[in-house]
């Protein structure tokens, strides 16, 4: 069996705007639940995404397992107030989580919520059990690999998603692997992240640029291995006498930075490297780099990857899950995941070559506008809302 692809129609779908602020004929809401707001690609796709809707017209009601994180402050921003808190008690399993999804359930009903939208792994077991007691119907996520997850964990998430209406997978690749983990294609929706206007706008540089210098950098927080800072810290140390001028530029935060700090250090270049720390201004940081560098061994659709794209600046990714899907027809330059020498040298092609570099970065600015704009995302959206709706009230 084969899953679906990436809608190509999505121009065509119909807005959620009506004058009514609810879908034509349709009077419920919808209802998008997250873990938490902590700084990460599901968060972030959470808050753009309430925010299009929100924007477009829908009846927007959001909740969380954990009222935490910077991203709060985005969704006050948006205009959502109001993010309703479920405790579960730290558990899955416990009686705090029961209550949790009986409060939960109350809460669909009393609002009669039309769809309710899972983002990620906790809300899918949390959630998913609550709107079919509620009677609603309900989509799950999965919005990574599902490699990262342990074999009991992604067994509970299998058959969670089985009492799914559908399942949404921001690439094919993961809709792949749910397949072949022996979900039913049909249940499976393609849909990508979405990138907010200011993703292609241009944006002045927060670092300044300087004749002669270039700079590549790996943007990714520092408490998962699978991101592989490591790998890029040892990739650059290979290039260090070649381009003594060459500036590598790490981005984000986590318990692994000191350890990467120390490792820069032990391979000798704590000078061309610079540790910026957790950033919010990542367009300016992107309009600072020359090379855009995706080192991870796991990856559905990497939201740095789409960013960096949208921003016109070439990029190296690993071989790995829907980053074949972003830089494929050299839109990036694909390479093996855990391999320092490979990355080293696909570091170097790009460094020594401004028309390559020019030239990839061009193309995948197209493709990123084509496909991944959060005005044709949310239609997608909205689309796969519709329809569960219109069926549930047939």
């Amino acid at each position: 069996m084969s899953t679906p692809t990436q809608n190509q129609s999505a121009s065509e779908a119909a807005s959620c705007a009506s004058p009514n602020n609810q879908w034509p004929g349709f009077p419920k809401p919808i209802f998008l639940m997250v873990n938490s707001l902590e700084r990460g690609g599901s968060e972030r796709q959470f808050v753009e995404l309430a925010g299009s809707l929100k924007s477009a017209q829908c009846s927007v009601h959001l909740g969380c397992l954990q009222k935490v994180g910077p991203f709060l402050e985005d969704l006050e921003r948006s205009g959502f107030p109001e993010l309703v808190p479920f405790d579960t008690g730290g558990s899955l399993y416990g009686l705090e989580s029961w209550k949790a999804r009986w409060q939960l359930m109350r809460h669909l009903r009393k609002l009669e919520i039309a769809v309710a939208h899972s983002f990620d792994f906790y809300v899918n077991l949390t959630m998913v059990p609550a709107a079919k007691m509620a009677g609603v119907p309900v989509i799950g996520s999965q919005r990574q690999l599902g490699d990262l997850l342990t074999w009991a964990q992604s067994r509970a998430q299998l058959e969670v998603f089985r009492w799914c209406d559908r399942v949404v997978c921001n690439s094919k690749a993961a809709a792949d692997r749910l397949v072949q983990a022996g979900l039913r294609a049909s249940k499976l929706v393609v849909i990508g992240n979405g990138l907010p206007p200011d993703a292609f706008a241009k944006t002045a540089a927060v670092l300044p640029r300087q004749d002669g210098i270039l700079r590549v950098g790996m943007i990714a927080r520092m408490n998962i291995r699978a991101k592989n800072q490591d790998s890029f810290l040892r990739a650059t140390a290979r290039l260090r006498s070649k381009f003594p001028e060459a500036e590598f530029l790490l981005v984000g935060d986590g318990p692994f930075r000191g350890e990467l700090e120390k490792l820069a250090s032990d391979l000798g270049i704590q000078r061309q490297t610079r540790f910026l720390g957790d950033r919010r201004d990542i367009g300016a940081i992107l309009a600072s780099m020359d090379i855009s560098v995706v080192a991870s061994s796991s990856e559905s659709l990497s939201n740095v990857m789409l960013e960096s794209m949208a921003a016109g600046v070439p990029v190296i990714a690993t071989s790995v899950g829907g980053n074949v899907e972003l830089g494929g027809d050299d839109r990036a330059l694909l390479i093996p995941a855990n391999n320092d020498e490979a990355l080293a040298v696909a570091i170097q092609t790009l460094l020594s070559d401004a028309n390559v570099r020019r030239e990839a970065a061009l193309r995948a600015r197209r493709f990123a506008e084509g496909n991944f704009s959060l005005e044709r995302i949310r239609e997608k959206y909205c689309d796969l809302y519709s329809e569960l709706a219109t069926a549930r009230a047939r």
